[in-house]
């Protein structure tokens, strides 16, 4: 018996239930209780798993927990709202230079899995750079380190065979991202990312998107077009969403500062 954990299993089983629509059957029942009318009402024991009917409504369902202890529990479950959250940005082809940090507990294990993603981008002609990358950022980060540099599979292969930096990652400090202020810009500023870089586009959006209820401009055309940038009240709103994507883009390589100022 679960004992304390009991309630718990009986909440999670029913979680899934409703995430894969599907209705359980019940465990260890061969014929039902005689002592119970079933054809009078609509409850029925699941003898076999069936599909849950889509409905207008949300799911809902309860699970008890009744103990000899006097254990007395009834909690009722309701399916959650869907959530329309936008996709992650995830690097496609890529023009430029991009880090792959590999990892791990000890030389041997940073060896190893040097050795298993050379493997894997070995064998799969269609991934590329951006996207080793991009999951490479992902994993957790161990002391024993290598990055490769590469803008190609085949740079990326030959760093991957031997890689030229490597060592063990100190393990004091912390990092932060300076960014500078007005006066900094330039015409054109950011432009370039916008085109090549998925995840900085995708969070430039966003900001396009706070801004227009406050301004009376557009961000990604003065990004492009450089116009506006001699006005305060233009390139400081400006500056600050470059800073945000930037730091961004640092994010989806890995790099996750403690703060960011600027």
């Amino acid at each position: 018996h679960a004992q304390a954990a009991a309630g718990v299993a009986g909440v999670i089983k029913m979680v899934m239930a409703m995430r894969h629509g599907v209705l359980p059957r019940s465990l260890h029942v061969g014929v039902p209780s005689s002592h119970v009318d079933w054809s009078s009402g609509g409850v029925e024991v699941l003898t076999r798993a069936r599909a849950w009917p889509v409905v207008e409504r949300a799911r809902r369902a309860a699970v008890s927990a009744f103990g000899v202890s006097g254990t007395n529990a009834h909690v009722v479950l309701e399916q959650a709202p869907e959530e329309a959250g936008d996709a992650e940005a995830v690097p496609g082809p890529v023009k430029h230079p991009v880090p792959v940090v590999v990892s791990g507990v000890s030389a041997g294990a940073l060896d190893a899995g040097l050795g298993r993603l050379a493997a894997l981008v070995e064998s799969d002609g269609g991934l590329g750079v951006g996207e080793v990358g991009w999951s490479a950022a992902q994993r957790s980060v161990f002391g024993h380190r290598a990055v490769v540099v590469a803008s190609g599979r085949e740079e990326l292969l030959a760093g991957l065979r031997a890689p030229v930096v490597s060592g063990v990652a100190g393990s004091v400090g912390r990092s932060v991202l300076v960014f500078p202020g007005q006066g900094t810009q330039w015409a054109g500023m950011g432009a370039e990312l916008l085109d090549s870089s998925p995840v900085f586009a995708a969070r430039m959006g966003e900001c396009a998107a706070a801004l227009s209820p406050l301004v009376g401009w557009d961000l990604l055309e003065v990004v492009r077009s450089g116009e506006g940038l001699e006005r305060v009240d233009v390139v400081q709103p400006v500056t600050w969403a470059v800073m945000v994507s930037l730091a961004e883009v640092w994010a989806a390589c890995g790099v996750k500062p403690d703060a960011v100022v600027g």
